[in-house]
């Protein structure tokens, strides 16, 4: 999923002309931060998610959906008055927590694993 939203946020960028010094700028990482975004080397796009959502005018949920027309639509289609738009928006940060959470999960297995194989390492050298 990190790849698809790496894609997602490369994509939006370059929609907006934006140059990837100008995405960490306005995100105030380094750009080197901002280039490990892009190819999903990194998962601190989660960190960042309501300030890319602001960028790029999109919903965060938008991230993290597998559908790539969403992307371009406005925020506008909400219907329903404020308590609606509210709910929307707790029902999102929920969903968004529950996928980033799914992300950490995962890295913290991933890095579980390499103390592991480092731990094995160090006791075949013993």
């Amino acid at each position: 999923m990190t790849n698809n939203v790496a894609e997602k946020i490369k994509r939006l960028r370059k929609s907006k002309g934006f140059s990837q010094e100008d995405m960490a700028e306005k995100l105030h990482i380094s750009q080197s931060a901002y280039a490990r975004i892009e190819t999903g080397e990194s998962h601190s796009w989660a960190a960042h998610i309501e300030k890319l959502s602001e960028i790029f005018e999109v919903k965060p949920e938008n991230f993290l959906t597998d559908e790539t027309n969403n992307l371009e639509q406005e925020n506008t289609d909400q219907k329903g008055g404020m308590a609606f738009q509210f709910v929307g928006t707790i029902n999102t940060i929920n969903s968004l927590s529950e996928k980033i959470t799914e992300l950490y999960d995962e890295r913290i297995k991933e890095l579980k694993d390499q103390i592991e194989y480092w731990k094995s390492q160090a006791q075949d050298k013993n």
